[in-house]
C-alpha cells in the first residue's frame, strides 16, 4: 500500500508532503498503518470533505492506493474524521522530518 500525504494552507501557509510505502516497512508497523485506515473506513470517505472558505485552515489531502483499489480525500484539520487523527499526526511527524 501506498500513502501519499499533503498539508498545506494554515496561517504561515506552509506545506508539507510525504509519502510511506508500506512494503518497505516491518509486517507490524504496515500492519498499523492499514488498521487505521480500516478503522476510519478511509475508503468510503467522501474525495472532499472540506467546507467551503476555510480561510486559515489547514487542509489535509490523503490518497491511498492499494492493489485492489485507490482513493484520495481532501478535508480540513476541523472536518478530519476523529478517527484519522492520530494517522495525520503520525503522517505530519513524519513529513517533518523529511
Amino acid at each position: 500500500m501506498q500513502i501519499f500525504f499533503e498539508r498545506s494552507g494554515g496561517f504561515m501557509g506552509l506545506r508539507l508532503e510525504t509519502a510511506v510505502d508500506t512494503a518497505e516497512l516491518a509486517a507490524e508497523e504496515a500492519q498499523e498503518w492499514e488498521r487505521v485506515l480500516d478503522v476510519a473506513e478511509f475508503f468510503d470517505l467522501p474525495s472532499n470533505l472540506a467546507a467551503q472558505s476555510e480561510a486559515d485552515r489547514l487542509i489535509y489531502k490523503i490518497k491511498v492506493v492499494t492493489i485492489e483499489q485507490e482513493h484520495t480525500a481532501m478535508f480540513t484539520d476541523e472536518d478530519a474524521p476523529q478517527e484519522l487523527q492520530p494517522f495525520l499526526h503520525k503522517l505530519t511527524l513524519l513529513a517533518r522530518q523529511q
